[in-house]
């Protein structure tokens, strides 16, 4: 249904470490670098990074996330361990969230420019 979705920042350059760091762990990379906007995915840019120097600060009031899927448990723990080191903080650490509907493992970062992004993989209980 989505094909790419971006997020706006004030500091390409700055930005542009935050989300390799971040992001390596859910197997994404730099594959496009412009003026302007830096694209991240595996084989298609699927998450991009557009250079918006005067804006405010997202707050967190927005509402607004983003939710990037991961293979294991593993790689969402390392996204999350990632983001402080690359100057993002931690919005939810890493554990499952059990809800009515589908159990899920997942872990909240924001950057430095107060985008929310989310890490999610749905691991297998024992029965299934």
């Amino acid at each position: 249904m989505i094909d790419h979705v971006s997020v706006g920042v004030r500091d390409l350059d700055r930005a542009a470490r935050f989300y390799e760091a971040a992001l390596a762990p859910l197997g994404l990379s730099r594959l496009v670098t412009r003026p302007r906007t830096v694209g991240f995915g595996k084989a298609y840019p699927e998450f991009w990074i557009n250079l918006r120097a005067g804006m405010a600060e997202v707050t967190p009031e927005s509402g607004v996330h983003i939710c990037l899927r991961a293979k294991a448990t593993a790689d969402v723990d390392a996204f999350h361990a990632a983001a402080p080191g690359a100057g993002g903080r931690s919005d939810g650490a890493p554990g499952l969230r059990p809800h009515d509907r589908v159990k899920y493992y997942a872990a909240f970062v924001i950057d430095r420019d107060g985008n929310r992004i989310e890490a999610v993989t749905f691991p297998r209980d024992e029965a299934g």
